[in-house]
């Protein structure tokens, strides 16, 4: 358990390595970030994408039908299963799931010129899954892509006990063979 813990901890602070990345360069339009730990039955995951790829904005939303757009995104972006499809023998059940927008301005700017082409928008959700029989965890199809059409890849990370794996996956090929 305790391997599991650091496994879980480390793909926690995946996206705070990839935010000081996006600080010094900022985020590719089209391109999601996907986090994954698997450690026993536990499987971690951690997602952020760009506003654009999913609700078509980045601006500060005002209009009743940008905050319409955001709170349908992030209700769709609660569900992980949905977009990141699982083998069903695998027996994946969600125990957690949260979803948010969050803004440049959420975060500590310490760059001024950075700070004044703020604006950016971007999604983040954390999931974690409880899946019976791990060893089905062979591939990831992702109905991501139909759900947000303007997202074009999502670059994966996935840490196991025996190591780590990066993958991309496009939208013309929207399966990711773990080779487990």
């Amino acid at each position: 358990m305790k391997h599991a813990l650091s496994l879980i901890a480390l793909v926690a602070a995946m996206p705070a390595f990839a935010e000081d990345t996006r600080q010094l360069d900022a985020h590719e339009h089209g391109v999601g970030a996907l986090n994954i730990a698997i450690e026993g039955t536990t499987v971690a995951m951690e997602f952020h994408a760009p506003g654009a790829d999913i609700v078509g904005f980045e601006y500060a939303a005002e209009s009743d039908a940008d905050l319409a757009a955001i709170e349908a995104a992030v209700a769709t972006l609660a569900a992980p299963l949905d977009l990141f499809a699982l083998p069903d023998a695998a027996a994946c059940t969600v125990t957690t799931a949260q979803a948010e927008l969050e803004s440049e301005e959420d975060h500590d700017e310490d760059d001024a010129e950075h700070a004044e082409e703020a604006g950016h928008t971007e999604f983040h959700a954390a999931y974690m899954l409880t899946c019976d029989n791990p060893e089905a965890l062979t591939t990831i199809s992702f109905p991501y892509f139909e759900s947000f059409p303007n997202a074009q890849e999502v670059e994966v990370q996935i840490i196991t006990a025996s190591g780590a794996q990066a993958f991309e996956v496009e939208r013309d090929a929207p399966v990711l063979n773990m080779g487990r």
